[in-house]
């Protein structure tokens, strides 16, 4: 959705910055959770999952972007993590030859700027993780992110 109850406004202004993804998978992958804003229903799902995958009480936005920017980044780097495929829910996305492909169901799918291009079969062993932990845990305790029509 480019558009929120009509408002104009510069993208880099003071504040927050605007930022677009192919999809809310893409968005999760890179380590940002919904807005509070502008998706307030599906920040407040979020933040519910979150708060049940972590054991502890619902957070404020400001104590999840704390521990995602920890995770999503190592110094100006792209932070990864290796971890078990098979544990891998659906909306996670892998690193694999330089190439991004997110999960979904048994098949892995190639990421590219206009839609998932291509399929192939889930990965089996430890693989490159692209999304942050904390997300992983979140999808894993049943936060449905919203797909780009191109995955199917």
């Amino acid at each position: 959705m480019l558009q929120f109850k009509g408002r104009r406004h510069n993208v880099w202004d003071r504040g927050y910055t605007d930022l677009f993804f192919l999809d809310e998978v893409t968005a999760l992958g890179a380590g940002h959770r919904p807005c509070f804003e502008c998706r307030r229903r599906d920040a407040m799902a979020f933040a519910a999952k979150w708060a049940e995958a972590r054991g502890g009480d619902i957070p404020s936005a400001p104590e999840m972007d704390a521990v995602l920017q920890k995770e999503r980044l190592e110094g100006r780097a792209k932070r990864m993590h290796e971890m078990p495929a098979n544990d891998l829910p659906g909306g996670t996305f892998i690193a694999i030859n330089d190439r991004a492909f997110a999960l979904r169901g048994n098949a892995m799918l190639r990421w590219s700027p206009s839609g998932y291009i291509e399929t192939g079969p889930r990965p089996h062993g430890t693989v490159t993780v692209l999304t942050p932990p904390s997300i992983v845990a979140v999808l894993s305790a049943g936060y449905p992110p919203q797909w780009h029509p191109s995955a199917g």
